[in-house]
């Protein structure tokens, strides 16, 4: 029983510290939800970065070896991306929304969900957590089979909670007033902002200059 409560709590001990964070982005990809970008691509698509990030991390369960940081890093070049496009294409979005909606209508179940709105946010989710694979490696390498299990339960459940808080948190009138009239304007310099950090912290800059 102490088992089961250990990994318990260090599985939420361990998701708190690591993606805390997270509700900023998942705050600002619920507030700019319409016909194109649905809720469930942005639930979708944390789950699914958070899986990869889980995924990267379980050599260190098993021994394996991992990327070296800088390598990692380099995922920040996702959210510069996504930041430019959403920059780029800021002005189509409503003339598109209509035809979106209608696309999205007449596509198959999994087509709704594995969308490029659905992997952009993935994208985003994997690229800001590449500095939790350091914390993931060494707790999954010091775990039992059991506990694992345990403790990755709770990092997906807690995952749900995650999406669920933030999405509230637009339905606050003060936060979503402010998201509604400003959101379009700086979520790209979010995004940017964010994958030039994540490069910069992760020491990959030294790779794309090529010293």
């Amino acid at each position: 029983m102490s088992g089961l409560v250990t990994a318990i709590s260090t599985g939420a001990a361990a998701f708190s510290a690591t993606n805390i964070d997270d509700i900023v982005i998942l705050t600002l990809f619920f507030s700019q939800a319409n016909a194109k970008l649905r809720r469930w691509h942005i639930v979708t698509g944390q789950y699914l970065g958070f899986t990869a990030l889980v995924m990267a991390s379980l050599p260190g369960f098993f021994g394996g070896l991992m990327l070296p940081k800088p390598w990692i890093g380099l995922f920040g070049l996702v959210p510069i991306t996504i930041g430019i496009k959403c920059l780029l294409n800021r002005d189509d979005d409503e003339s598109q929304e209509t035809e979106t909606q209608t696309q999205q209508s007449e596509g198959s179940y999994i087509s709704k969900f594995l969308n490029f709105q659905t992997y952009s946010v993935a994208a985003v989710t994997f690229a800001n957590g590449t500095d939790n694979i350091s914390i993931y490696v060494p707790l999954f390498a010091s775990s039992t089979w059991e506990s694992l299990l345990i403790i990755l339960g709770v990092f997906f459940m807690l995952v749900g909670f995650l999406c669920y808080l933030a999405y509230k948190l637009t339905h606050n009138t003060a936060i979503a007033s402010l998201l509604t009239r400003y959101g379009n304007d700086f979520m790209p310099f979010v995004l940017m902002g964010l994958g030039a950090f994540i490069i910069m912290d992760s020491g990959s800059w030294s790779l794309i200059i090529g010293h």
